[in-house]
């Protein structure tokens, strides 16, 4: 498991910024920092199409320049009094390939105040990658950043992303806003991909960029699936070459009468879907997982110590989610201790992710503290199944909600349970309620005063549950309220109880 931290963002709170120049949008987004939880508290963006031109001209769009430029300075006043430091602002493909790229770098420092960096394409797909790792870091096989000019392909390696490459396979490099010819488009990319396929064969494939997050959305709209959070959205080949072959065949009047998907996007959406089948098809791709977090995350990733780089982000995400003034920020890592005897000798449902949902799990045990305390287990378990933090796939996200729900409420009835069903297994709902369940037991228990946990244990032997205390301390911490717990803490793993 990989190292956490008892206080999120012990190297301090902080904020950071990100400009992001890329070839279809100028996006100014701000994130809080919390050790290695990244929260986006700010996104703003205007859609300049810089790259627009591209092909034809070999220019940036004249118009595309204007509009970046308005919001560049609007962007750069936003940040005014900010540290250097704390701000990052990058341009990709769009500024890196045209002539008059130079001549608008240098615009935007005396017209905006703004120095960029311009990425070379190697580096932009290493910063997607780092990205990717930044949502996700047990994350393996390869992926792909599409943006509006270009496709950004590298192997994921959590030591350091490598062998990345870029291809000219972005929805303006193609032919975009054209009404998209598909055949001989397609020939086009198949043509740039065959030169890199042997290199990025892959039966995992991370998609990053706007555009495959709304086919993703679009797959849950026709699928009728109910948890509708894009990071760590899983799509079989099958699944996702008939999304990808639908929209590529679809004209714009039938795109703009679809639900779910950015009215902004109409134009290109055809071309992404392509090049989203092809790559699965010259790739050998099985699983398509797509990620919220790409290039500006991979800068923030960078930019983190080795210590915060090494953190858990489902861990310290929760943490940072519960964090309530006043209440212990030892209690988390106490509980997991207490829990282990017990919790920790049962079959695993998640395999070597058990340690780490059980730590979380742990860290969401005071996410209640501050609401209503009788709709503590309703709201609690709402945060968690749509809470903006990384690290977690959608059954372990479901299974947190319900384990933060079941830490208030003794209710077997989740709410939202078609969602929770489609989800999660019955065993893992169940895991969950035990979870919870135990993290109850031992937050009433100890009156959240860590100290408390020490002077008491739980343990599973056969088919006995038993909760004991130290010497001199049955009576102080072993009274009805407890044993009322325990027992229900004891049905759910369906075993008898033994107290004292």
């Amino acid at each position: 498991m990989q190292s956490t931290s008892p206080i999120p963002g012990a190297a301090g709170v902080r904020q950071a910024a990100v400009i992001d120049i890329g070839s279809n949008s100028v996006r100014l987004v701000i994130y809080r920092l919390e050790g290695r939880a990244i929260w986006t508290v700010y996104n703003e963006k205007a859609l300049a199409g810089l790259g627009r031109d591209l092909t034809v001209t070999g220019r940036l769009s004249p118009e595309g320049m204007e509009t970046a430029l308005v919001a560049l300075r609007r962007f750069r006043a936003a940040l005014s009094g900010w540290d250097a430091a704390e701000r990052f602002v990058v341009a990709t493909a769009a500024v890196r390939e045209a002539v008059d790229g130079p001549a608008f770098i240098a615009r935007v420092q005396a017209e905006a105040g703004l120095t960029m960096r311009v990425l070379t394409g190697s580096e932009e797909a290493r910063y997607a990658a780092l990205g990717v790792l930044a949502g996700q870091p047990d994350a393996s096989g390869v992926v792909g950043d599409l943006g509006g000019a270009s496709l950004e392909l590298v192997h994921l390696d959590p030591s350091a992303p490598r062998d990345g490459v870029t291809l000219p396979l972005g929805p303006f490099a193609l032919g975009a806003p054209r009404p998209l010819d598909l055949d001989r488009t397609r020939k086009h990319i198949v043509g740039h991909l065959d030169r890199a396929a042997l290199a990025f064969r892959t039966r995992e494939f991370h998609a990053v960029g706007g555009a495959w997050r709304n086919l993703a959305l679009l797959h849950m709209e026709m699928s009728d699936y109910p948890l509708r959070v894009a990071h760590q959205y899983e799509m079989s080949r099958s699944d996702a070459v008939d999304v990808a072959r639908f929209v590529a065949r679809q004209s714009k009047g039938s795109l703009e009468r679809m639900q779910g998907l950015s009215k902004k996007r109409f134009d290109t959406l055809p071309y992404s879907a392509l090049v989203l089948d092809a790559l699965i098809e010259r790739l050998g791709v099985e699983r398509v997982v797509i990620s919220a977090y790409g290039l500006r995350e991979g800068l923030l990733l960078e930019a983190m110590s080795p210590e915060e780089q090494a953190r858990d982000p489902l861990i310290e995400g929760c943490a940072a989610l519960t964090m309530v003034h006043g209440l212990a920020n030892a209690l988390p890592e106490a509980l997991e201790r207490w829990l282990a005897p017990a919790i920790g000798g049962l079959p695993p449902e998640f395999g070597r992710r058990e340690a780490v949902l059980t730590a979380a799990a742990c860290r969401l045990a005071d996410l209640g503290a501050r609401l209503h305390p009788d709709h503590r287990g309703e709201l609690a378990f709402e945060q968690v199944l749509r809470a903006p933090i990384a690290g977690m796939s959608h059954p372990e996200r479901a299974f947190l909600a319900c384990a933060a729900f079941a830490r208030h409420n003794p209710s077997p009835n989740t709410p939202e349970p078609g969602t929770i069903a489609r989800v999660l297994t019955v065993e893992r709902r169940q895991r969950a309620r035990a979870l919870g369940s135990a993290i109850r037991l031992g937050c009433d228990l100890s009156a959240r005063n860590p100290a408390l946990l020490e002077r008491s244990a739980l343990r599973i032997a056969g088919d006995t549950l038993y909760l004991t205390a130290e010497p001199g301390w049955s009576d102080m911490l072993l009274g009805e309220q407890t044993a009322k717990r325990a027992q229900t803490l004891a049905q759910t793993l369906r075993l008898k109880l033994q107290v004292g």
